[in-house]
């Protein structure tokens, strides 16, 4: 029901003013693609246009600002914008909104992805003056989506003993990268708050450019986080230090905040997220991967061993906020 739901919503967006036209995909319900189906958000496709039902609890009141804010000419080619709606009444309590479709990254070659336009896009992004924003935002659920990936972990309980050192890296991060207590102070930003490969759509054609996707974590906080799903892989050994070295100059080249300009050492900005963002990728692989009764993968069990050597670790370097 709530596929059909949302397939009816994706049909009126993609026949808007401006979306008819590049609509090829007509002719009932094989016209409708379900492109995502998961506890954080369902996403169906009918021709140039995307639908979405958001996950249960969302904040009705905080996921309206984050969508007005994506609409604002303030962020005009960095964020893809919502399509506007006749009537967005939530879905079985979850809200709705639509977008026009991108074309996305393919997430099985991470080497070739638009590493240099994510980069671009986040330095743009930051430097967002908080008061051109049509509303104030709610802060970014990146510390908020770490911990969330621990308990995920736990209530899996997978008989893995990578969790020992999942949950031994994630005791030695602060109080505040763990949710419990506020963050340093420091002046906020404008963050995407959960970036990664799938973040990232060309529009409006396959050789057109790139945009940002998804407001579900879109707040003001450390900008450092956005960057530190990248920065964790390339200490895992995922991301090569050629593809580092490129992301991390294009940031920089665009005036980027998040860390100091070269040749400065950027890792007192990014070591916290980084070493979260380790935890958080190793905790939702063992409970995915405990949920489908299968090993971890060869990228999954890379990200486990980081945070064991983060649990063997000296205590001086256990992770600090820089001063």
């Amino acid at each position: 029901m709530l596929v059909r739901a949302l397939s009816d919503v994706a049909r009126e967006a993609a026949h808007s003013p401006g979306q008819g036209e590049a609509c090829r995909a007509c002719g009932g319900d094989a016209g409708v693609d379900v492109l995502a189906e998961r506890a954080d958000g369902l996403v169906v496709r009918h021709g140039r246009a995307v639908a979405k039902a958001h996950a249960s609890g969302t904040d009705h009141t905080a996921h309206r600002t984050r969508v007005t804010v994506a609409a604002h000419p303030r962020l005009a080619g960095i964020l893809l914008p919502p399509l506007p709606l006749q009537a967005a009444a939530p879905l079985d309590g979850r809200p709705v909104t639509a977008w026009p479709y991108g074309s996305p990254v393919d997430p099985a070659n991470p080497d070739a992805a638009p590493w240099e336009a994510a980069a671009r896009l986040l330095a743009r992004l930051h430097s967002v003056p908080l008061d051109a924003l049509p509303a104030p935002l709610p802060p970014m659920r990146g510390p908020a989506k770490a911990a969330a990936a621990v308990a995920r972990m736990r209530a899996a309980a997978p008989a893995d003993p990578a969790v020992r050192d999942v949950v031994a890296a994630w005791r030695r991060l602060p109080a505040w990268a763990r949710g419990e207590a506020p963050g340093p102070p420091a002046a906020p930003r404008l963050c995407h708050g959960d970036l990664h490969l799938g973040q990232l759509v060309r529009h409006p054609a396959d050789d057109g450019p790139w945009f940002l996707i998804d407001v579900d974590d879109l707040g003001t906080g450390e900008p450092a986080w956005d960057l530190a799903r990248p920065a964790a892989w390339y200490a895992a050994g995922i991301l090569s230090p050629d593809v580092w070295a490129r992301f991390l100059g294009a940031y920089r080249a665009a005036g980027g905040p998040a860390v100091p300009p070269a040749p400065c050492d950027p890792w007192p900005q990014l070591d916290v997220p980084a070493r979260a963002l380790t935890v958080q990728t190793a905790a939702v692989a063992l409970a995915k991967s405990t949920a489908e009764g299968r090993d971890l993968d060869d990228v999954e069990r890379l990200m486990a061993d980081a945070c064991a050597r983060i649990a063997a670790l000296p205590p001086e370097l256990d992770a600090v906020v820089p001063s």
